[in-house]
């Protein structure tokens, strides 16, 4: 603790009493007239002071234990003597003392006791003085607030007239461009000065972000709430230095009217922002989507300080993005990774340039919000340029496919934490997103669309993830069908649900080049997705503050549109090579693993196949670069008995688990799909409770701006992978009452009202969702009749796996009750069925006109 004191001027009545604390408990006092309220001198990051009065004879006998503090806190007394008895809290005989707890400064520390007594008597006839803190010199800023920030108004570029303005000081920045640059880094400094100066003129430039100092009050904190507020705390002092009953009631007064301006406030505050929420819905339903997101995450905390590698707490600007650095620095660039051997690209050939239709379809299908990278370009310079600035683009990407070299800015991410859960000051609670430069996922998609051609057709079907076509539903199928056959059958099936340890950050660059060769992508194609990554760096961005450059050498990079084609062509190749015999049987198709990008799961009829698929998968990771991660990689086995399965990674064994959530659905050891089905309804009502208040219950706004919410997030989160169920009664009767549960509050209803589920839905113009259900699941049904042969939910499908029923009732099958749904609701034979539903044009009407389930409800 520092033996530097601290000088303190409070004001107690109308005397000023200088006083100097320190860490030895002496205390130096000063009385000398009238003066300001409290300061502090020498106190740079003080945050706070608590003061109490305590009596300095407690009815207990004791002395009050001295307060005992880490290096971050400071405890003193301070006696009172010869002042008015109505100027103190608490008196007995002829003194009193105040007592200043402790004095916190922005480091976090715990407050305890140096005494060798027992406990801290106080006394309860004190009460809490507050004191005002005036600052000496200039305020230091709170580390990890964010700086202030100056944008372009990039959304008036939507306008005619702007866009017009925007594009012509474009076309005359290219026309004073010497045809003959050549060089990548000049053409690019060309390009990006100008397209920023065109952005700046047409659109001006506004302060976006925390602007100037001041603590953020809440929408109903109005002046009139402030002065209500004043006037109860005025007569609470009044009460206190009197303590006569009129006292009392003018207390009483004036904290009754403090609550009723409170709640008058806060009502008003509800109703402005339901009629900005409602105007937002109809002239600016980005910003409308935009604000219930924000409402669902709830309110995001920004973590101020953050914990060293060696725990330390970090508290100046400067150590915490330092920090941030160290730790993403860390994450991507594992000290394990392989070498980095550049395949020989043999003859480059004269491989096509890349056309201006290419780069115009690309720019088409970029997303107008957009972030922008570290060159802050926006999608909406792009999707306003003419053909002149197309045609400018188009000869910046082939300068660059023709050197076999991108700008630096290109190779460039920053890195933003973003906050998972645990505590905000551990680094490792956090996931980094990587923005990347604009132009350059321009030139990454027509790289992509270019590889796609070559490897689309050599990866294997078991393979969905970031395949056209395919998508979570075809695995989810694929497997819930395989179990559901081999429970009919009572055929055991073993899975290993693996997860990989950060599968795009762990690739080895050198030896994705040669399974990019293996595949058939050479050339000048090879070349310049190599170029993307020579001089790869990274910067982290927190809270309106930038880190130092760091160079990134293993990994994909995050956000760029080619690593996805990349990253399962890599997967493809280790699940290739370690294929074997061993494979789960489903009526003559081998299925031993399914893939969507790094989800994993490993499928055999017996223990030890399993564990013989595994060490292969595993040994083929380990080759290529990649681990599996034994904490989070867990097996389950489907058995009508229960059945132990140790498989072991690395001399590790994998817990065996009754359930699994696979890409976001849980399958459990029977088979089940009810627990799906409780969890599908618990995770929409938690939308639900999120949104009752702030949106669902509003009545400022309109039933219209509601019920989007209600179909575009309620209804897919409540009905997420229902294409798998088989809807019994009892599952039509939860799933109704989840439904009518966000409708009623929609309507302002209760079940009290007793008001009928059918006379709700028509009042608000809903469809019943039980219909919808049905017609998405006889959509996907004709899907899969429709799927080309060796695709693998339309073999699943069409399979009959072999075997015996046990005896007993067997479940109903999904196409059985796919089968007794058309019979019922269509009038088609299930021998006519799969004809009828082969017929595209045919099917969709009937699905289209698929009438209401008999009965009233």
């Amino acid at each position: 603790m520092s033996n530097q004191g601290q000088l303190c001027s409070p004001t107690v009545g109308r005397q000023v009493i200088d006083f100097v604390t320190a860490c030895v408990g002496v205390t130096i006092m000063m009385a000398h007239g009238f003066g300001d309220p409290l300061q502090v001198y020498s106190a740079d990051d003080l945050v706070g002071m608590l003061l109490t009065h305590v009596n300095s004879l407690p009815r207990e006998g004791k002395k009050v234990k001295p307060i005992a503090c880490t290096e971050n806190l400071v405890g003193f007394d301070v006696l009172l003597a010869h002042l008015w008895d109505k100027e103190v809290t608490a008196h007995l005989g002829t003194q009193s003392s105040m007592r200043a707890l402790s004095e916190q400064k922005t480091k976090e520390g715990a407050c305890g006791s140096n005494s060798d007594e027992d406990s801290d008597e106080l006394s309860t006839d004190h009460h809490l003085v507050v004191s005002w803190i005036r600052w000496q010199g200039k305020m230091p800023r709170r580390p990890g607030r964010p700086k202030r920030i100056v944008r372009v108004c990039w959304e008036r570029l939507a306008e005619e007239p702007v866009k017009t303005v925007f594009n012509s000081h474009l076309r005359q920045s290219f026309d004073h461009v010497p045809r003959a640059v050549g060089d990548i880094e000049s053409e690019w400094a060309l390009f990006h000065s100008a397209i920023v100066e065109a952005a700046v003129a047409s659109c001006g430039r506004k302060v976006a972000g925390a602007s100037r100092g001041g603590n953020p009050r809440t929408r109903w904190w109005t002046p009139e709430v402030r002065g209500a507020v004043r006037l109860k705390k005025e007569a609470y002092r009044a009460w206190l230095v009197c303590g006569s009953p009129e006292a009392a009631d003018r207390y009483r007064i004036a904290k009754r009217g403090a609550a009723v301006a409170v709640a008058e406030a806060k009502s008003r505050a509800w109703e402005e922002f339901g009629e900005a929420m409602e105007k937002d819905y109809r002239s600016a339903p980005k910003r409308f989507w935009q604000t219930v997101r924000r409402l669902r995450r709830g309110r995001q905390q920004l973590a101020h300080t953050v914990y060293s590698g060696d725990g330390e707490l970090l508290t100046s600007t400067e150590a915490i993005v330092g920090r941030w650095k160290e730790y993403f620095e860390e994450l991507l660039n594992p000290t394990n990774a392989h070498s980095e051997e550049e395949p020989e690209l043999g003859g480059l050939g004269m491989d096509c340039p890349i056309s201006g239709a290419e780069v115009a379809e690309v720019v088409k299908q970029l997303h107008s919000g957009g972030a922008p990278g570290a060159e802050e370009i926006r999608p909406g310079y792009f999707k306003a340029m003419d053909v002149v600035g197309l045609s400018w683009l188009t000869c910046l990407c082939n300068i660059a496919w023709s050197s076999g070299a991108v700008p630096r800015e290109w190779q460039t991410g920053v890195v933003v934490p973003i906050f998972k859960k645990g505590d905000l000051r551990v680094c490792s609670n956090y996931r980094g997103i990587t923005l990347l430069s604009l132009p350059g996922k321009v030139y990454s998609k027509v790289l992509e669309r270019r590889v796609r051609s070559i490897v689309e057709s050599q990866i294997e079907e078991e393979q969905c993830g970031f395949r056209p076509g395919r998508g979570t539903v075809d695995q989810l199928y694929t497997l819930a069908r395989v179990m559901e056959g081999a429970w009919e059958f009572a055929q055991p099936i073993h899975m290993c649900f693996v997860d990989l340890e950060k599968a795009y950050d762990r690739v080895p660059r050198g030896t994705l080049w040669g399974t990019l060769q293996e595949y058939g992508v050479g050339g000048f194609l090879l070349r310049a997705i190599q170029s993307l990554y020579q001089r790869s760096v990274s910067l982290v961005r927190i809270a309106g503050s930038k880190s130092d450059l760091f160079p990134v050498r293993v990994g994909l990079r995050q956000g760029c549109p080619l690593s996805p084609v990349l990253f399962i062509t890599f997967m493809d190749r280790i699940s290739r090579r370690s294929r074997g015999v061993e494979c789960v049987e489903f009526g003559g198709r081998r299925i031993s693993s399914l893939l969507f990008a790094d989800d994993v799961v490993l499928l055999a009829s017996s223990s030890s196949d399993l564990q013989l698929l595994l060490g292969r998968f595993a040994a083929e990771c380990e080759a290529a670069g990649m681990r599996i991660s034994t904490s989070k990689s867990e097996t389950m086995v489907l058995d009508r008995k229960r059945v132990a399965c140790h498989l072991r990674v690395g001399g590790e064994v994998l817990p065996q688990v009754e359930e699994f959530k696979y890409l976001g659905v849980l399958f459990t050891s029977e088979g089940r799909r009810d627990r799906e089905i409780d969890r599908r309804i618990g995770s929409a009502s938690a939308v639900m409770r999120t949104l009752s208040r702030s949106v669902v219950g509003k009545r400022e706004l309109s039933q219209k701006a509601r019920l989007s919410i209600y179909r575009s997030i309620y209804v897919p989160i409540l009905t997420y992978g229902h294409e798998l169920w088989v809807m019994t009664e009892r599952t039509r009767s939860r799933i109704q009452a989840a439904e009518m549960s966000f409708l009623r509050r929609v309507a302002g209803l209760s079940l009290r009202d007793r008001v009928r589920s059918s006379d709700i839905r028509e009042g608000l113009g809903v469809e019943p969702l039980l219909p919808q259900i049905k017609r998405s699941q006889l959509r996907w049904f004709g899907h899969l009749v429709r799927m080309p042969p060796g695709r693998l939910p339309g073999e699943v499908f069409r399979a009959c796996p072999a075997g015996r029923r046990p005896p007993g009732r067997p479940r109903t099958r999904w196409r059985g009750y796919i089968s007794n749904l058309v019979r019922e609701r269509l009038g088609v034979l299930p021998e006519e069925l799969v004809e009828v539903a082969g017929e595209r044009t045919v099917w969709s009407s009937l699905v289209g006109m698929l009438p209401p389930r008999p009965g009233p409800r």
